[in-house]
């Protein structure tokens, strides 16, 4: 059971981890409570399955990667192997089954150096799972993305500014060096859970604490590193339901649909997608809450004011895969040697 400070560190922590030498020391100031019991809460939430795990949050495609979500239409009855075929990729982070004809979303990231690309890739996923259909939906425009769950409150229709926008990825730094890269793959792992964290992990790659935070604080500052914090296990933390309200918008108003949609605070990601002769939604807004009312609720308000009508919710009805893509690391070619014949 979470009580009050266990909802309020969730709640600070989802947004930012402090980049300082002693992080839960300094959440602890603003909380009241010791840096120790800090870490003695946020390691009973990690053995609970609420947190998922808390470390520094990149963009992809600011990282040279390729990456889409998918849907895929899979006959129910190898729906569930076809899911293990998908997760089979590194490069699957996402994979859900949701109430639609298109029965299997998924998203997928391929590095720069990819020798089969981003298309060539989802159509190996696409053999090996059995698809009858399958829909790459990429960003064309990305209005808001930031998962923060408001633990007190729920889904509800309160609005705040977009942490994170297209203008963010447009000023992007895309320069990713050698250095860089030593960096990302080292502050995409779980922060160690102890009083000075970084000292700790700078020893494991060879540097100081003080070269680490620099390196990290630079990334942040160069856009490539969206923020450092933590991503929870939705349905462990209350939030049972996850509805991907899809929207038909006009083309001429899907910049201010888009905008007005990132805003409202129980949103955590908000996109432009193309659309296909059988699927005519271009706006997907994510939406969270503790119950499908409270999902219901929120896109109903967002319909309200907007005017548009012809929306739909699909609500994940299994989670066959939720994960983080883990950057500049072999496994990804490995696959990739394992299934390029397929395309032969």
């Amino acid at each position: 059971m979470m009580d009050s400070t266990d909802r309020e560190i969730l709640n600070r922590i989802q947004r930012e981890v402090p980049l300082e030498r002693e992080p839960f020391e300094a959440i602890g100031r603003e909380l009241g409570i010791a840096g120790d019991e800090v870490i003695r809460r946020i390691e009973a939430l990690k053995r609970g399955r609420v947190i998922r795990q808390i470390s520094a949050i990149f963009d992809t495609r600011v990282l040279g990667y390729e990456s889409s979500l998918v849907a895929a239409k899979i006959p129910v009855h190898r729906l569930g192997e076809g899911a293990k075929a998908i997760n089979s990729h590194p490069g699957v982070s996402h994979n859900y089954e949701r109430n639609n004809e298109f029965n299997l979303w998924y998203t997928v990231a391929v590095p720069p150096d990819s020798r089969l690309g981003l298309e060539g890739t989802v159509e190996v996923l696409h053999h090996i799972s059995s698809a009858e259909k399958t829909r790459i939906l990429p960003t064309l425009k990305l209005f808001k993305i930031g998962v923060t769950l408001d633990m007190n409150a729920g889904a509800t229709a309160k609005k705040e500014a977009p942490q994170y926008g297209e203008s963010d990825r447009e000023s992007a730094d895309r320069n990713i060096s050698e250095d860089d890269k030593a960096a990302i793959r080292a502050l995409q792992e779980d922060v160690p859970l102890t009083p000075r964290p970084f000292d700790l992990w700078g020893r494991q790659v060879g540097l100081s604490y003080e070269e680490l935070l620099e390196r990290a604080y630079d990334l942040r500052d160069r856009k490539i590193m969206r923020r450092f914090s933590a991503v929870l296990y939705h349905r462990k933390a209350g939030f049972r339901a996850n509805a991907m309200g899809v929207w038909r918008v006009p083309d001429e108003r899907i910049d201010e649909v888009g905008n007005a949609f990132a805003h409202y605070q129980a949103v955590s990601h908000c996109y432009q997608r193309p659309t296909y002769e059988d699927w005519p939604y271009s706006i997907f807004s994510m939406v969270h809450g503790r119950s499908v009312e409270e999902c219901e609720n929120v896109l109903k308000a967002m319909a309200e004011e907007t005017g548009l009508t012809d929306y739909t919710s699909l609500y994940s009805t299994r989670e066959y895969k939720k994960t983080r893509v883990r950057y500049f690391t072999p496994e990804m070619d490995a696959w990739e040697r394992l299934y390029a014949g397929i395309l032969r």
